[in-house]
């Protein structure tokens, strides 16, 4: 434990210096029952290391699950973009009610979990309607045995593109790569980097960002069996 906390706090005064960006999400899943399950999520971002927070999210949704590595969600959520130059400044750049379709496919290769995941979003913002779509490819590698279970460590790795079905279409891409620590079988801590690139878009600046995410999962039919998946709904 000694050691993962001055692992924490060397890489937290690094990225200080280099001023990063904070990216903070808490995610809270519920499974319901072996097909159903349910989760809420939070999260803040900053333009400086914990400092100028300008971005606040909040969302709910479901996730039905088809087959054993085939499941679909929906959810809607409100999200803030504020100003720069402090915290949480107004007037806001943009105020948002979402909400999203999504497909999630998983292919385990050996010991490495690949996933695939398609999203169909649809945007109620005050600077109009949009529809975006956005596809993520991601990797989770545990470092001890073949599977994560508690008290393993893991690699963690995902890249998503962000298109529009207006020009330019493109839209942004998101890259993060860091690992995590399952502590027991309803929590896990995930830390990383997180470099985002967007084109022509006005609600975000494209940014390098130190990223945490405290990941909960409740299993509220105890006799069944845990499938714990270190994962966030960003």
């Amino acid at each position: 434990m000694k050691k993962i906390i001055f692992f924490l706090f060397a890489v937290c005064t690094s990225f200080a210096q280099n001023d990063l960006g904070s990216w903070n999400i808490l995610n809270i899943n519920m499974k319901i029952n072996s097909k159903w399950s349910a989760f809420t999520e939070g999260q803040i971002r900053s333009l400086s290391f914990y400092d100028n927070f300008h971005y606040q999210e909040l969302k709910v949704g479901v996730s039905y699950k088809i087959k054993t590595n085939f499941s679909v969600t929906t959810g809607i959520g409100d999200y803030n973009t504020y100003s720069e130059g402090g915290n949480f400044v107004r007037p806001m750049q943009n105020n948002e009610i979402r909400t999203w379709v999504q497909a999630n496919l998983k292919n385990p290769f050996d010991y490495i979990i690949f996933e695939h995941r398609y999203r169909a979003e649809q945007r109620f913002t005050s600077n109009g309607y949009r529809n975006r779509f956005r596809y993520r490819l991601s990797a989770v590698v545990p470092l001890q045995g073949k599977k994560i279970e508690p008290k393993t460590f893991y690699l963690s790795a995902w890249n998503e593109i962000f298109f529009t079905d207006n020009e330019p279409f493109f839209e942004r891409n998101r890259l993060f790569i860091g690992g995590g620590y399952e502590f027991s079988e309803s929590f896990a801590v995930q830390t990383g980097y997180i470099h985002q690139f967007d084109y022509k878009i006005n609600d975000e600046t494209g940014r390098a960002f130190f990223n945490i995410a405290l990941l909960y999962s409740f299993d509220l039919k105890k006799k069944e069996a845990h499938d714990f998946h270190p994962s966030t709904n960003d």
